[in-house]
């Protein structure tokens, strides 16, 4: 399996040139960091897998890339509308939506709206090259845009802050303290820690091995060695999520999955550079940005 995960990383490295703008396409669709990290790293699974099996090279990387974002995208939004939780009205989705030269994307779009939208006027699709992403007819199209652009508007207020739960405080705590074994301990058993796009780690004990043992010791530099990280818990839209420092910058985000006093997953986001300048930005701290791998 080496050799499967050395060549995800050469992968990686040929398409790096197009993450900023497939992250921000996805940011539009999305509407907020997270899930547009999760689908740029659906997409470029995808690709991955599809590539793999191809007898020839893709003619337009780009826009094939977009067009999966956009497919993946769609999807996902029809099955939650056939499927919403049991018992539980839909989720209202991310108040603040990003703000790009051209104006707001915002809930009130449609899906296709929306990707219409971004595609023509954000990215610069031709009316073809959008139906062809949108799996649709450039008529279809040019109702989509029209519809989409004389419902945008600017964005409503973020949300209120929600109370930080006593496990991530803890979770800082340990982390600042360096004792691995207390952030073992708040990790379920079966809980799962990731590094999108680089690590998955599932078990806590596997994690301990990995991610927390990283956490623990800090970074190393080659000039002046191991520095370790500093956790701070901080609100970023009313969720709690903790940023690590490495001397002044922000170096990691970290954001949490808890289950009463245990946590379920945690992600580290750290070789995922648009998401960690986005939410430096709004908390107005300087980041440390680094590669995709």
């Amino acid at each position: 399996m080496s050799d499967v995960r050395t060549n995800w990383f050469t992968f990686i490295d040929t398409c790096a040139a197009l993450r900023p703008e497939l992250f921000r396409y996805c940011r539009a669709l999305t509407r907020n960091p997270w899930d547009a990290e999760d689908l740029v790293q659906d997409v470029l699974a995808i690709t991955f897998a599809t590539t793999a099996k191809l007898t020839h090279e893709l003619p337009n990387p780009r826009a094939w890339m977009f067009r999966v974002a956009t497919n993946r995208w769609l999807n996902e939004v029809a099955h939650r509308r056939r499927s919403p939780p049991a018992g539980v009205a839909a989720a209202a989705e991310e108040p603040q939506a990003t703000r790009e030269a051209v104006g707001t994307l915002l809930s009130q779009l449609s899906p296709q709206e929306r990707a219409a939208v971004a595609l023509k006027d954000m990215f610069g699709f031709t009316l073809e090259e959008t139906a062809h992403a949108l799996s649709t007819s450039v008529g279809a199209v040019k109702a989509a845009l029209h519809r989409g652009r004389e419902r945008l508007t600017e964005p409503d207020e973020g949300r209120d802050e929600l109370p930080t739960s006593s496990v991530i405080e803890r979770f800082c705590r340990a982390m600042n303290a360096r004792d691995i074994d207390a952030l073992t301990a708040l990790l379920l058993e079966d809980a799962v820690v990731e590094s999108p796009g680089v690590a998955f780690e599932i078990g806590a004990e596997t994690a301990r091995r990995g991610t927390l043992t990283g956490l623990v010791l800090g970074c190393e530099d080659s000039v002046t060695g191991m520095t370790p990280l500093r956790a701070e818990v901080r609100q970023w839209r009313g969720e709690a999520i903790v940023i690590c420092w490495r001397n002044d910058l922000v170096h990691e985000v970290l954001r949490f999955d808890v289950e009463g006093e245990s946590i379920r997953s945690l992600r580290v986001y750290l070789h995922t550079p648009e998401l960690i300048a986005e939410v430096c930005a709004e908390l107005g701290v300087p980041p440390r940005l680094c590669g995709y791998h």
